[in-house]
């Protein structure tokens, strides 16, 4: 990969960008974790405190006919409920119901349990969803070339990285409707652990950040930055540019838009990239040197 490429991918993620995206992406189609009563996928914080699963509360366990499993430890979830209250009453933000009566939502806490690892006597209602795929040779060889990588366990509901561990995992191939946004997912994951003590020793990596903090958002732009350079040298950038661009364009938003970032994520996304590829920047030079000899 030349520089030229590197800079087209950037120039196109801008491009995006300008034109107002949907931040947030997960193109995989099984839910990492979801209420085991109504199979419907807990939602907002909800998908940071829980692991993949069916969850239930200890209630529901009962009334099913399961039970908790003895030392098992709850996971909290955050919910919202609906309270009645009387005109003139002050509460806060609420809407009307009816001539004297409104209602407002309270935010409450509950715990749950995985019915399929922490009870008995539940089974399973997940019906997953899995496609067929061929793999894609060119993009398989990215993967299996990046010599002092992690290694790569496939489950379903979660793709990250673990630094500590120096393990990825993503969901498996058959839980993505487009091919191609698997392999975009495995490479944002793999170039995460280029940043790692014994690589590149990139801050976002090496550095204990919380989720949302500057140094993890910006860690966040350079992988998907540095995947969709990787998905460019498969030939498959067409079909995940715009999902990048959206994912890209949230973490703008939460570093407050600031114009250079993206030209310094870029930037540490090429190093990634050349490490993951065995590139050293002779070789990089010499490449850059070929290309320019064959357009004259």
């Amino acid at each position: 990969m030349s520089d030229t490429i590197y800079k087209k991918v950037t120039d196109r993620i801008i491009a995006e960008l300008q034109k107002g995206v949907v931040p947030w992406r997960k193109p995989w189609t099984n839910s990492p974790a979801v209420n085991w009563v109504t199979q419907k996928p807990y939602q907002g914080i909800n998908t940071l405190l829980l692991p993949p699963g069916e969850y239930a509360t200890f209630l529901q366990v009962k009334e099913a006919g399961g039970r908790v499993k003895k030392d098992e430890k709850a996971s909290l979830v955050v919910f919202y409920k609906k309270s009645r209250v009387k005109n003139g009453t002050d509460a806060g933000d609420c809407e009307e119901d009816g001539e004297d009566q409104r209602y407002v939502w309270y935010k409450q806490l509950s715990y749950v349990y995985e019915i399929n690892t922490q009870c008995t006597g539940l089974e399973s209602r997940r019906e997953e969803v899995l496609h067929e795929h061929d793999p894609i040779s060119e993009a398989e060889e990215i993967i299996r070339g990046y010599i002092d990588g992690p290694p790569i366990h496939f489950a379903s509901g979660r793709a990250v990285y673990y630094p500590s561990r120096d393990v990825i995992n993503v969901p498996p191939m058959e839980d993505y409707q487009n091919l191609e946004e698997y392999y975009c997912t495995v490479f944002h994951e793999q170039i995460h652990s280029t940043g790692h003590w014994n690589r590149l020793k990139r801050s976002g990596i090496t550095t204990n950040t919380k989720f949302g903090s500057e140094i993890y958002s910006k860690e966040e732009l350079v992988a998907e930055i540095g995947a969709t350079m990787l998905c460019a040298q498969c030939g498959i950038d067409n079909s995940t540019i715009v999902n990048s661009a959206a994912y890209i364009g949230g973490w703008l938003r939460q570093l407050k838009s600031d114009p250079k970032l993206i030209f310094q994520a870029s930037s540490q996304a090429q190093k990634a990239v050349k490490y993951m590829l065995g590139i050293s920047d002779s070789a990089q030079n010499e490449e850059d040197r070929s290309d320019e000899d064959s357009a004259a």
